[in-house]
């Protein structure tokens, strides 16, 4: 299949279908994301918890927090000092990443919450992460702007997220396993074809780097940059009030 046949799948990004999908591989989404990236998920919520540079007394919301992974890095950065808030739509979720917060002694609060329409008040938090969660967005636009209105005045907003065209000489082989091994793997240990089709699909269909940080601006921060990750398969963004 070509990259343009695969930028031409439809992918349904209804909220609908992405709950169910999510609620589906919810039991096995971390033995998943560890055995799709080769482990390397956790260095980079790492670099993303980083660069977001969260401070002791700061609220931060995790968007699309899933099993809350990346909650969890910006407490331990913080030694808790930080005020995280996980929130996802898919109620398996949340039951996870509860569970894994009782287990590290981490006092993390869930909200069951759409990233298109969060239920807070405007300027409510410093800082807000999404890892691997804007792209299921219905309206990307909508999504951006909604995190934006929850920011206050010198907020820091950071994307951690698949790019479509990895780069470098290993560009071929990284697509080959993005687009061709990742849905295997995922059948064979989910057993949820669905759902690991819909990984390279909507990736293929995701805005590459420079334009997502258009998209950023468009959506009112004031300024956005990227670090791309290893061969490029994956960027930061850091985008700011």
């Amino acid at each position: 299949m070509t990259v343009d046949a695969l930028t031409s799948v439809s992918v349904d990004k209804s909220g609908s279908a992405v709950r169910a999908m999510f609620s589906r591989v919810a039991p096995r989404y971390d033995l998943l994301n560890r055995v799709l990236s080769g482990g390397m998920d956790v260095a980079w919520r790492r670099k993303a918890v980083a660069l977001l540079d969260p401070k002791p007394g700061e609220r931060v919301l995790d968007v699309g927090s899933g099993t809350g992974d990346l909650a969890l890095e910006i407490h331990r950065r913080t030694a808790g000092r930080a005020h995280v808030l996980a929130a996802d739509f898919t109620f398996a979720m949340l039951s996870i990443g509860q569970a894994k917060f009782r287990g590290a002694g981490a006092a993390i609060p869930e909200a069951n919450a759409d990233g298109l329409h969060l239920p807070f008040r405007s300027g409510s938090f410093q800082g807000a992460t999404a890892a691997f969660s804007v792209r299921n967005f219905e309206d990307t636009g909508a999504g951006l702007r909604e995190i934006r209105r929850v920011l206050a005045p010198g907020g820091r907003f950071v994307i951690l997220e698949f790019t479509p065209e990895p780069t470098g000489p290993l560009a071929p082989l990284v697509l080959f396993h993005v687009r061709r091994v990742v849905p295997v793997l995922g059948r064979l240990v989910s057993g949820d074809t669905g759902a690991y089709s819909y990984l390279p699909d909507s990736v293929s269909q995701w805005p590459a780097p420079a334009a997502l940080a258009a998209r950023l601006k468009e959506a009112g921060f004031s300024e956005a940059a990227w670090t791309p990750l290893i061969f490029g398969i994956a960027a930061i963004h850091v985008a700011r009030v």
